[in-house]
């Protein structure tokens, strides 16, 4: 049933610290993946106000775009908001009114901490409470990684979806037709000390991350030697972080960050660039253990961890390339939906 009023909601980004591109078929059939992810407090939004008449609108504050369409318009994929037209198409009650939806997020679009999944999720949750639909977190991941992955064909990985929806730190895994999130109960202690030793860094240029994949896809699919071995010890070095943390090794899990940045180039020559390598060397000189690109690669934000006595000097040095240092804080919550008056 369709309810009345505004509602909106707010799926969480993320930090994938080993792992990545194990998600992304077909590794996870053949040889099955595993992330270690934790969500962090940036976050996308999504608010819908219902409509009189049988017409839907769509605005992107990130994209400052806006589309319009009927509610028994057949989808037209142009390239213009895909994402969310997609979204309400697979969704929409054909029998209702329509609504208009309102669409923005505190970091940049191409931002690699997976802001176009946490998006979808925002979605599907804001359309699962808009109609009074009962689905498990498990059932709006999987809905909004078909969304993008099947119905739009934009290649990645299936982390993100799983990561906005369920929140917090989870070991992650992927098989070839199953995902399993493995809530980690992280010490407090240990979610403070990174926060305290912990640094965001803004490279200031934005990824297509889909031309990334695609060249790792392939390498992986030709059998190329660095590409196995770089996947492979994703994988192992997923496992090494998650039971570094749980054990709070906290500096043991910062050299495992370096040796998971040193994996993931392995994957792809498309993944770093002279000026993401000039950046990481910068802040290891400077006194960071370890650190690595959050998304794909290419650019976006990268994400260091430093002695708690290093860290102002890592930052500093990032200041000094041109590069935007930023604090943040985790979070345990996942997508969040309610329902106000305005």
């Amino acid at each position: 049933m369709q309810g009345r009023g505004v509602v909106r909601a707010k799926a969480p980004l993320r930090l994938s610290f080993a792992g990545g591109g194990t998600d992304v078929p077909p590794f996870p059939a053949l040889e099955g993946g595993a992330v270690l992810s934790a969500t962090i407090t940036r976050y996308t939004f999504a608010s819908l106000r219902p409509r009189a008449d049988r017409q839907v609108s769509v605005t992107s504050l990130d994209f400052d775009r806006e589309v319009q369409f009927g509610v028994d318009d057949p989808l037209n994929l142009d390239g213009d908001l895909d994402l969310p037209k997609a979204a309400v198409h697979r969704m929409i009650d054909r029998d209702a009114a329509g609504f208009d939806l309102f669409l923005t997020s505190n970091v940049p679009p191409g931002s690699g901490l997976g802001s176009s999944s946490s998006m979808m999720v925002a979605l599907v949750g804001l359309l699962q409470e808009h109609y009074g639909l009962t689905l498990t977190d498990y059932e709006i991941a999987g809905m909004a990684a078909a969304l993008e992955r099947e119905d739009l064909g934009i290649r990645g990985g299936l982390q993100d979806f799983y990561a906005a929806t369920f929140g917090g730190f989870n070991y992650i895994e992927f098989e070839a037709d199953r995902v399993v999130v493995n809530p980690l109960r992280i010490s407090p202690d240990t979610v403070n000390e990174l926060e305290a030793t912990m640094l965001l860094v803004y490279t200031g240029r934005t990824r297509m991350s889909d031309h990334i994949i695609s060249d790792q896809t392939k390498r992986y699919v030709a059998q190329e030697p660095d590409s196995l071995i770089g996947l492979r010890l994703q994988r192992e070095l997923a496992l090494s972080m998650k039971d570094a943390l749980l054990r709070q090794e906290h500096d043991l899990f910062g050299s495992l960050l370096h040796e998971a940045w040193v994996a993931k180039r392995l994957m792809s020559p498309r993944i770093s660039t002279p000026e993401i390598d000039e950046a990481y060397d910068e802040a290891r000189k400077a006194g960071a253990l370890g650190g690595k690109v959050t998304g794909a690669g290419g650019g976006g934000f990268m994400v260091f961890y430093c002695p708690f006595d290093k860290r102002h000097l890592v930052a500093e040095r990032m200041t000094a390339l041109g590069l935007v240092v930023t604090e943040f804080a985790f979070t345990a919550k996942g997508l969040t939906t309610w329902r106000t008056g305005g």
